[in-house]
């Protein structure tokens, strides 16, 4: 498990319950929509110990995390190189049996996780396209860097470092600021953010 999140609620769901939680930070801030299950629940609050739930977040939802907590302490949004916007983009990618329609976990201006239960070995060179909303569709390649496989628990799927020249490069960091933008606008597709 990824961790545990507090929501205070007048009536909340049952133990057990499989839930989805619409994170908002601060006004104007990102929106994130966590999913997760009910680990206990408190229907009678009092002074110390408001009513709610506590909810267990699986570790697909790590990136969302990771990304929150850089926000949060405005780090991850300050260094360029390292940001990683948890969003879950349409991507076909070339598979050892032909294209693999799937999607992203994360982005960034050097790399993307795509999520695959068949990755690709690692160092293998990698085609793939990633559909952007309010954006053409966009032709890149790039290596794999990483593996994580389903019995690895986490994500399985693969990241993978771009590969591209310099004006390529530009283009792509500025589609990923308008991404980023949008998202701490809170003006993305509900289906990016899940």
């Amino acid at each position: 498990m990824s961790g545990d999140l507090f929501v205070p609620m007048a009536t909340p769901p049952a133990a057990g319950s499989e839930v989805r939680i619409d994170l908002t930070v601060a006004k104007g801030g990102p929106r994130v929509i966590l999913r997760g299950q009910v680990q206990w629940s408190r229907a009678d609050g009092d002074g110390k110990n408001p009513a709610g739930c506590s909810v267990s977040l699986p570790a697909s939802e790590r990136e969302k995390i990771n990304f929150l907590n850089g926000y949060v302490r405005g780090g991850i949004l300050n260094r360029r190189e390292k940001r990683r916007l948890p969003l879950r983009l349409q991507v076909t990618f070339g598979g050892l049996s032909g294209p693999v329609e799937t999607h992203t976990r994360d982005i960034n201006d050097e790399g993307i996780f795509i999520v695959t239960e068949s990755p690709l070995p690692e160092g293998t060179i990698v085609h793939f396209v990633v559909r952007p909303p309010g954006h053409a569709p966009i032709d890149i390649k790039g290596v794999v860097s990483h593996t994580v496989l389903v019995t690895d628990e986490d994500v399985p799927g693969m990241g993978i470092r771009y590969t591209l020249d310099a004006s390529r490069q530009d283009e792509l960091t500025g589609i990923v600021d308008k991404l980023e933008a949008a998202f701490l606008g809170g003006t993305l597709p509900e289906d990016v953010l899940t």
